[in-house]
């Protein structure tokens, strides 16, 4: 299969559905950018570690990286993207259910983030895909082998994402118990901005793999390849993702960062470090070992870990419940559109 840049722009320019395809996954790369990667930052905004504009930037640059090398080093989570699912030997028919996946994700995320509420764009591509898959070829389109990973980042980023969260700041309270109130926040000052970074880099790193792997599909699907399994992904594609996502960031995301880093809990320096320390080591280990998880759903468990530390009063669960129903009826609700929008999409073959 011929993968180098050149060719993959003279079938964008040849090929309707690819340049379609490929409009639409770096709609929904630049939407995570814009809608996910603020998350990564909002503790840092709302303790006052960095001014709003100073944190998109540096989450901007760190999500570019995180995308970029850790694709580099590690793309399994890509590859459990690109292989959740078969679309089907016929490539053509392929091409147009992942335009209707991907178009069901951009109107879902877009449609959330209007709200202020974090959007999982994660769980929105899985159940994208999956709606598309199942339109094609019913359940025998989803490789449960690969899904079950989904369940996996499930249960790692709700239960781990709390556990780690509480963990490690009360490991951090304990350690600076009879520290100087001053000296120990001009420390978490910037250990927190160090966190911050590290969170965007886990970030990208897990975000820009999945839609890495929809948009190497994409390629793969337009060169009559089947599936990606065993392929390697080229180095255009991995900065063409990073460049898109970073850009995203760029554009800001006030409401996201408002609403996890302000509304759920009040947090002070050092419990806005134990989050973003908890949550990049989370993420981490989800990347490493393939599983695709929610950057949202890992730092709003983690933000809630840390504020059980003191009290649970301490939560806002009025905003909890509201992301939990957004969370819910993401699988169902962008699975649906997914499904419907594939079955649209065919008619017109």
């Amino acid at each position: 299969m011929d993968v180098s840049f050149s060719y993959f722009i003279s079938q964008v320019f040849s090929n309707p559905i690819l340049a379609m395809t490929v409009a639409l996954t770096l709609g929904v790369i630049f939407v995570n950018g814009w809608t996910d990667a603020p998350n990564a930052i909002a503790t840092c905004v709302t303790t006052r570690c960095l001014p709003p504009k100073a944190a998109i930037i540096m989450s901007a640059v760190f999500n570019f990286l995180g995308v970029f090398i850790m694709t580099h080093i590690n793309a399994s989570v890509a590859s459990t993207i690109s292989n959740m699912v078969d679309f089907g030997s016929n490539t053509q028919i392929a091409l147009i259910a992942l335009c209707a996946a991907l178009f069901s994700i951009v109107v879902y995320s877009v449609g959330a983030s209007i709200f202020g509420i974090p959007t999982s764009e994660s769980h929105s591509l899985i159940a994208g895909l999956t709606g598309a898959a199942i339109a094609l070829g019913g359940a025998d389109g989803v490789n449960m082998n690969e899904w079950v990973k989904v369940l996996y980042g499930l249960v790692l980023s709700l239960g781990l994402g709390f556990a780690a969260g509480w963990v490690v700041c009360k490991v951090v309270t304990l350690l600076f118990a009879n520290t100087d109130r001053r000296k120990s926040n001009t420390f978490f000052r910037w250990a927190q901005i160090v966190g911050a970074a590290g969170m965007s880099f886990m970030h990208g790193a897990q975000d820009g793999q999945k839609f890495i792997g929809v948009l190497f599909l994409g390629v793969a699907f337009c060169n009559g390849q089947p599936s990606v399994e065993n392929m390697i992904i080229p180095v255009w594609l991995m900065l063409l993702c990073s460049i898109v996502m970073g850009v995203g960031t760029s554009v800001g995301g006030e409401k996201i960062i408002k609403s996890v880093g302000m509304d759920m809990v009040k947090l002070e320096k050092y419990q806005g470090f134990s989050a973003d320390l908890s949550s990049s080591l989370c993420l981490l280990l989800a990347t490493l070992t393939g599983i695709p998880v929610s950057t949202t759903h890992v730092k709003t468990t983690a933000i809630m870990g840390v504020g059980a530390v003191k009290r649970l009063s301490a939560i806002n669960f009025g905003v909890v419940k509201d992301m939990l129903l957004t969370w819910v009826f993401t699988f169902p609700g962008c699975g649906l559109i997914s499904f419907l929008m594939a079955k649209l999409f065919l008619l017109f073959i």
